[in-house]
């Protein structure tokens, strides 16, 4: 009935902020650590002054991923039918739904998950043109801005998925927008297209655990992260009941035994990051962070969410990494400090 704040739309709009710091050439992120400039954001943008925040990168994962030769704005023609069956067969497996966080915080999370899938023999391509998955929008109530982007990427994913790609998302917060929330909240055809993308939608983590019967499914590991690994189950992924694949892929590592944090970290979106929210916030989440410290023996932390890795990092003193980037860095000799013997493969 009021309208929208200027908070609302600032943080309504994640891949908005990562333009103009890019922009910056770097000087957001010094800014952003000066006391001066936090009070400035807390009296304008309602941002804590002391809630840590997120550099964001100085190439974005697509640009990234275009200089690769990864990025496709359309499909390829599918590929005929096999003997006996009546499909066609898509000429891309899967694609990747990097996240705004990713496309604009961290890039190397996207690039761990396209190490885990090839070398996995996924046959995986990333798409132009994706947006956030609208999840800041829906939170501030803002669902005009919402289904204008989903129906970017509703636009951008739909040629691939039509001809049978999955879609596979790095965040579990987007994959829930995604699976559960898009059929609900679009409108018109984009319903429609919304049950047919929700269908087409996994965790990343989940799809590769879905090979795991498969001959390519990959367990040439070649060091290790260490016995124990403290593993936190997001809130948007215990949303879905879809289990902890990517807990279970790490246990797939030689001689891992992760353990199992269960409780909220408290992030829940932007509330960590208002002056509202933060104090609550850390309330909220204190379960949580007890439960990673108390796992004493563990040498890594994990998480599938990167705000609750960056909830961890500040209030528990460790950043969990994503289970992509830990079996990323297991495939290789010099992931972990620990390599793994021979026999022990």
């Amino acid at each position: 009935k009021t309208g929208f704040t200027f908070q609302d739309r600032v943080l309504g709009d994640p891949d908005m902020t990562g333009t103009l710091a890019r922009a910056s050439f770097g000087m957001a992120n010094v800014m952003n650590r000066v006391s001066m400039h936090r009070w400035f954001l807390e009296k304008v943008l309602g941002i804590h002054r002391d809630k840590d925040l997120p550099d964001f990168a100085a190439t974005t994962f697509e640009k990234w991923a275009k200089n690769e030769g990864r990025l496709l704005k359309t499909p390829p023609p599918a590929l005929p039918a096999p003997e006996g069956a009546t499909d066609a067969t898509p000429a891309v497996e899967a694609v990747l739904f990097q996240t705004c966080y990713v496309q604009n915080n961290e890039p190397e999370v996207g690039r761990d998950a396209l190490t885990v899938l090839d070398a996995n023999q996924v046959g995986v391509q990333c798409v132009e043109g994706l947006t956030c998955c609208g999840m800041p929008r829906w939170e501030r109530g803002d669902l005009d801005s919402l289904r204008a982007q989903a129906k970017t990427n509703l636009d951008a994913l739909m040629p691939f998925v039509d001809q049978g790609s999955k879609v596979l998302v790095v965040n579990p917060t987007c994959s829930m927008m995604m699976r559960r929330e898009y059929p609900e909240l679009l409108e018109g055809p984009d319903r429609a297209r919304a049950e047919r993308l929700a269908e087409a939608t996994m965790d990343v983590s989940e799809y590769v655990w879905s090979l795991r019967k498969e001959e390519r499914f990959n367990t040439d590991f070649k060091s290790t992260p260490g016995d124990t690994v403290s593993y936190h189950a997001p809130c948007h992924l215990r949303a879905q009941a879809v289990g902890f694949k990517g807990r279970d892929l790490i246990r797939k590592i030689p001689g891992v035994k992760p353990k199992t944090v269960m409780e909220c970290c408290g992030h829940d979106g932007t509330y960590a990051m208002r002056v509202e929210g933060f104090e609550p916030s850390i309330k909220y989440g204190q379960k949580a962070f007890d439960g990673m410290n108390d796992n004493e023996d563990a040498e890594v932390w994990a998480t599938d969410c990167p705000l609750a890795a960056i909830q961890f990092k500040q209030h528990a003193g460790r950043k969990p990494m994503h289970p992509m980037s830990v079996l990323a860095r297991a495939y290789r000799e010099d992931g972990f400090p620990t390599k793994l013997p021979t026999e022990d493969k």
